[in-house]
């Protein structure tokens, strides 16, 4: 399929308004980062038409891993740029089917996205818990004030959590620039260990 499709644009546009309405329903609250003690990582990795999702807790202080879960799917959906909720949203959601957390890292934008509602936002919204957006570089067309870089990582409010909070909870968990659980869950999605 290509965009250049009528059916695929006319689809994908009402997509994105249906992606401004759910951004509305994004809440932003404080997270006390002393309370946190269990925070999970979830990122998916593709080999041909199989989407590999993994998903590791780690407890605070220290960032020792508790829990991973890894799975395996068909991709349900091919990759379309501000669209990567579509392809993503079902192998996060079985990767972390079962485990408990108080914070969800998602490799993904949440709010820093052209239509304030990216991956992050999605997952937080789908299962109610507190959800940060990290990436490895911000979208373009994004306000620079839904985002803040901390060590390597463009951190950006999934939901259930402010901006604030955000960044001091990241900040406890980075390992060479970038949130350990993601680190970790990126190799393990790859099928290596940390």
């Amino acid at each position: 399929m290509r965009i250049e499709d009528e059916a695929l644009r006319a689809r994908l546009e009402k997509i994105a308004e249906i992606q401004r309405r759910l951004s509305k329903r994004i809440v932003e609250v404080p997270v006390e980062p002393s309370k946190v003690k269990l925070v999970a990582g979830v990122d998916v990795s593709y080999k041909e038409e199989v989407a590999r999702a993994a998903a590791v807790v780690c407890e605070l202080p220290g960032c020792d891993v508790v829990a991973v879960r890894r799975v395996s799917v068909r991709v349900p959906f091919f990759y379309i740029p501000t669209f990567f909720f579509l392809r993503e949203t079902r192998p996060v959601l079985m990767a972390l089917r079962g485990l408990e957390f108080d914070v969800l890292f998602v490799e993904g934008h949440g709010k820093a996205h052209p239509r304030g509602y990216g991956l992050a936002s999605h997952i937080g919204l789908l299962i109610k818990e507190p959800t940060i957006g990290v990436a490895k570089a911000p979208l373009r067309g994004v306000l620079p004030d839904t985002y803040k870089m901390v060590g390597k990582a463009y951190v950006s409010v999934g939901h259930l959590i402010d901006l604030n909070s955000a960044v001091r909870i990241t900040a406890l968990t980075l390992e060479n620039g970038y949130p350990r659980p993601l680190r970790i869950a990126h190799r393990l999605s790859k099928g290596e260990w940390a």
